[in-house]
């Protein structure tokens, strides 16, 4: 992926557009990752007005999206979902037909279903728009409690905060673990949120520091190799087995055993990505056990076999270290 188009309507989120550029504009070649050419582009150059009260200039038609490897579909406001620009469900159409990345955030989804890409496809959008969206396109597939959905070569999110996580997904496919994860620290978020994960989680914050499960997760990260259980992991919270697991799913989106797996692949990923060792000693260091449940998990959540893996963003990483 090396081009990156931006399609910005009037009614525009300002957020979920600071997400895009965030995410796809910003020049990190200090940090060894690699720039894309990354245009902003609408229909009709000149001032485009968002949501809020103020607006940007924007030069560009949309001639670039036609040739770009991602379209990113900025979200509107709910009266433009009606109206939607005939260009831009070409630019979206002619996207999907040539397997380039699509990508919407929050509403933007909207705009995909518009095109009719979505249908018979999974997808999601915000929790507030995602009833609204099924009636007007029951075609598709619409998921309102996930953060993200990736159908093939289409990722669509939900709102807000969901659109970072959508992105780094994405990235994470391209670049890899490693530098996927440089970027999430400069952004100052977690490097990866389940898709699965839900919108809103109960309690996002404990109530004190004290009640935080923080120390317990730290020490799961630190003990990878561990076979740990729930009931471990309960006596270290000074808790019940049944209240841990309701609180840990409270605070983190995902049961215990889903989130410990996902911090297993993750290191598995780094390891494959950074260093020589072979398969047993990659499954041992990062809990699974063997190489035969390693392959089993690499291919039920990446879709790949660790050997493809490594050969696919090991040379990204020594690439852009020459």
């Amino acid at each position: 992926m090396k081009t990156v188009a931006v399609i910005v309507q009037d009614g525009f989120a300002p957020f979920e557009f600071g997400v895009a550029c965030e995410a796809f504009g910003l020049d990190r070649t200090a940090d060894g990752i690699p720039n894309f050419d990354f245009r902003i582009v609408t229909p009709d150059p000149g001032a485009v007005a968002s949501k809020m009260p103020f607006s940007i200039n924007i030069e560009n038609d949309l001639s670039f999206a036609y040739e770009a490897d991602l379209v990113v579909v900025s979200p509107t406001t709910p009266e433009y979902w009606a109206h939607v620009d005939e260009r831009v469900l070409e630019v979206i159409r002619h996207a999907v037909a040539r397997e380039a990345w699509v990508l919407s955030l929050c509403s933007g989804s909207f705009l995909l279903a518009a095109a009719g890409v979505l249908d018979g496809r999974r997808a999601t959008t915000h929790w507030m728009y995602a009833q609204r969206m099924a009636e007007m396109y029951p075609s598709a597939d619409v998921d309102p409690d996930v953060l993200y959905v990736q159908d093939g070569r289409i990722i669509t999110s939900a709102g807000t905060a969901a659109g970072l996580d959508a992105c780094l997904h994405l990235l994470r496919q391209e670049l890899g673990a490693e530098m996927t994860n440089t970027i999430a620290r400069r952004m100052v978020v977690p490097p990866q949120r389940d898709g699965g994960q839900a919108q809103f989680i109960d309690k996002p914050l404990p109530v004190a520091a004290s009640m935080s499960l923080a120390p317990v997760s730290d020490w799961m990260l630190q003990n990878l190799r561990a076979d740990l259980s729930v009931d471990q992991l309960a006596a270290r919270a000074h808790m019940s087995p049944r209240t841990f697991a309701r609180r840990f799913k409270a605070d983190f989106g995902a049961t215990p055993a889903a989130w410990l797996s996902r911090q297993r692949i993750l290191h598995a990923q780094r390891l494959l990505e950074k260093t020589d060792l072979g398969l047993d000693r990659i499954a041992y260091e990062s809990g699974f056990g063997s190489a035969a449940v390693l392959r089993q998990n690499f291919a039920r959540t990446l879709g790949l076999t660790p050997t493809a893996y490594r050969s696919r963003f090991r040379h990204v990483t020594e690439d852009q270290a020459a």
